[in-house]
């Protein structure tokens, strides 16, 4: 469990290489300058930036082989987790989906600052993406689980993993869905907050 902003990097340094770990900290700065433009997160999770959104991102990396690819990020925001994961592992292929103008202009921004070939940003809503078959689907606080399961079945296969950090309220959301979605995933500890979940499910999602 990482407690602190120091244990945060030392977890993230045994998911990505030193130069990665140079990127990050570039990208913290970044964020850190265009946070005073636009609210991409709040002012007071800057302070606990590795914990709450860096090593939060990483650990997604632990619940798939390493070679597990291409991922698709849903709602993708601040850069939580897909760009993240795009700039500490650029032999992934990444795929990020955000609809609002600004945080597209961001994302793409970013991306070129550091040539991130392997991060596709697609600045639409989800519903007008093309169909491409994911290896993995990830998503924090994109949508209820239903409706993001509707949304994006499309992506799955029988193999796709779906990784979705839900916070404190990951049991309860998913002891409130129907059998068949609940056969499909279980819930994992946080590694960066004790009270909070991942979701972790396999496979197509039974839903139309």
């Amino acid at each position: 469990m990482t407690d602190s902003e120091t244990e945060a990097r030392a977890y993230s340094a045994t998911l990505c290489d030193a130069d990665a770990q140079a990127r990050l900290a570039e990208f913290i700065e970044l964020l850190a300058a265009e946070n005073a433009q636009q609210n991409l997160i709040s002012s007071k999770s800057l302070e606990s930036v590795w914990q709450r959104h860096i090593a939060d991102s990483l650990q997604l990396l632990t619940h798939v082989p390493r070679e597990t690819s291409p991922w698709m990020d849903l709602g993708s925001g601040a850069g939580m987790p897909g760009l993240v994961l795009a700039i500490a592992r650029p032999d992934l292929e990444m795929h990020l989906v955000e609809s609002r103008k600004k945080r597209v202009q961001w994302l793409e921004g970013v991306a070129k600052h550091f040539g991130l070939a392997n991060c596709h940003v697609h600045g639409s809503r989800l519903e007008n993406v093309e169909s491409a078959p994911m290896a993995v689907i990830c998503a924090r606080a994109f949508a209820p689980l239903g409706k993001l399961l509707s949304l994006s079945a499309r992506f799955s296969t029988r193999e796709t993993v779906w990784l979705l950090p839900k916070g404190r309220s990951a049991g309860q959301e998913l002891l409130e869905q129907p059998e068949s979605v609940r056969s499909m995933f279980h819930v994992e500890q946080s590694a960066t907050d004790p009270q909070a979940g991942i979701m972790i499910g396999h496979g197509r999602p039974p839903i139309q």
